[in-house]
C-alpha cells in the first residue's frame, strides 16, 4: 500500500491512468473487440508526438515564455528534405535522416539567434520563424511526389509481436532523455535556469549556451520526426506537422511538466501522448463528428493546461 501511495504521488502516473481509462471505455463500447490492435495503433502514432514532445519539454523547462512554435513548419520542411535526399533509394536512408536532422537543428539554431539577437520573446521569434520556414517549405516541397525508400517505409511500420519497433526505440530514447535531464550537467542546468535564471547564472551556468543547445535540440528532434512521419505515411507533405503544435505542448503539460519552468517529467510525455491518441480513437469509435472531436479534445487540453498553469516553480 505504501508503494502504491508513493506511485500515486508521481504526477506522470495520472496521464497513464487517463490513457487506461479511455482504452477501457473504448473496448467496453466495442464489446472487447480490437483492444490489442488499438494499443498497437496508439503506440505507433504516439511515437511521433513523444519525439517532438521531449524537445518541447526541454524548451518549456527553461522557464516562462519559452516555447517552440516552429515545430509544425520544421517537421514539414524536414520531411520534404529527407524524401528529396533519399530519392527513393534504400542506400540513401542514412544520408536522408542526417539531412533532416541537420535541417531541424539549423531551424532550432535560427530560432535561438532570433531570440538572442533581436531580444524578442521566444513565442514571437519561433512563430515568426515558422512563417518563414513554411514559405520555404511551400516553394520547396509543394507537389513533391517522392515516395520513401521501401526499406525505410517498412522500418517505420515494422512490428515485433505487435509492438512497433519505432516505439521500442523511442522508449530507449526517452530513457536517455530522462538520464540526461536528471544526471547530466546539461539537464541539471536546464532545470536550474527554469527555477531561477539569475541564480543559475551566479552559480556559473552558461545560460546562453544552454538555451542555444536546448532550442537546437528541439529543432533537431522536429527534423528527425518529419523524416519518420514521411516514412510512416509514405511521403512528405507540407501540412504533415500541423497537428503537432498544440499536441507537443499539451503532452508536456498533461504529462506533469511545469509551465512555470524548472520541473520536467519525461515519463509523463509518453502517458499524455497515449492519452491523446486513445482519446481520439475513442471519440471516433463513438461516432462523434470531427467538429465535436476537436472541441472535446481542445477543451480537455485547455482544461489541463489551465489547471497546471497555477503551479509555480520553486524559486
Amino acid at each position: 500500500m505504501a508503494s502504491l501511495k508513493t506511485l500515486l504521488t508521481k504526477p506522470w502516473i495520472w496521464s497513464f491512468v487517463g490513457a487506461l481509462l479511455v482504452w477501457l471505455a473504448t473496448i467496453a463500447f466495442t464489446g472487447g473487440y480490437g483492444g490489442g490492435g488499438m494499443v498497437t495503433a496508439a503506440l505507433s502514432l504516439a511515437v511521433f508526438t513523444v519525439i517532438v514532445g521531449v524537445g518541447q519539454m526541454f524548451v518549456i523547462t527553461l522557464g516562462p515564455g519559452n516555447v517552440d512554435l516552429s515545430l509544425p513548419a520544421n517537421i514539414g520542411l524536414a520531411s520534404a528534405v529527407a524524401m528529396k535526399v533519399m530519392g527513393g533509394s534504400d542506400a540513401m536512408i542514412l544520408v536522408g535522416l542526417l539531412a533532416a536532422l541537420a535541417c531541424g537543428a539549423a531551424i532550432g539554431t535560427i530560432n535561438y539567434l532570433l531570440i538572442w539577437a533581436l531580444r524578442i520573446p521566444p513565442i514571437i521569434a519561433t512563430l515568426s520563424a515558422s512563417f518563414i520556414i513554411q514559405s520555404v517549405d511551400i516553394s520547396y516541397g509543394r507537389g513533391l511526389q517522392i515516395k520513401p525508400p521501401p526499406g525505410f517505409a517498412d522500418f517505420t511500420n515494422w512490428q515485433v509481436l505487435g509492438v512497433p519497433v519505432l516505439a521500442i526505440l523511442t522508449v530507449l530514447f526517452t530513457i536517455g532523455a530522462a538520464i540526461a535531464l536528471q544526471r547530466m550537467i546539461y539537464g541539471r542546468s536546464v532545470l536550474a535556469i527554469g527555477q531561477n535564471i539569475r541564480a543559475a547564472w551566479l552559480a556559473g551556468v552558461n545560460v546562453g549556451r544552454i538555451r542555444f543547445l536546448t532550442y537546437t535540440l528541439s529543432g533537431a528532434l522536429g527534423g528527425i520526426d518529419g523524416a519518420l512521419l514521411a516514412g510512416y505515411f509514405r511521403g512528405a507533405n507540407v501540412d504533415i506537422g500541423n497537428e503537432y503544435l498544440l499536441a507537443s505542448i499539451a503532452v508536456v503539460v498533461i504529462g506533469g511538466t511545469s509551465v512555470a519552468g524548472g520541473k520536467a517529467n519525461v515519463p509523463g510525455v509518453w502517458g499524455a501522448a497515449l492519452f491523446l491518441v486513445l482519446l481520439l480513437t475513442m471519440l471516433n469509435t463513438f461516432g462523434v463528428s470531427a467538429g465535436v472531436r476537436l472541441l472535446l479534445t481542445g477543451l480537455i487540453i485547455v482544461g489541463v493546461i489551465t489547471a497546471a498553469g497555477g503551479e509555480k516553480a520553486v524559486r
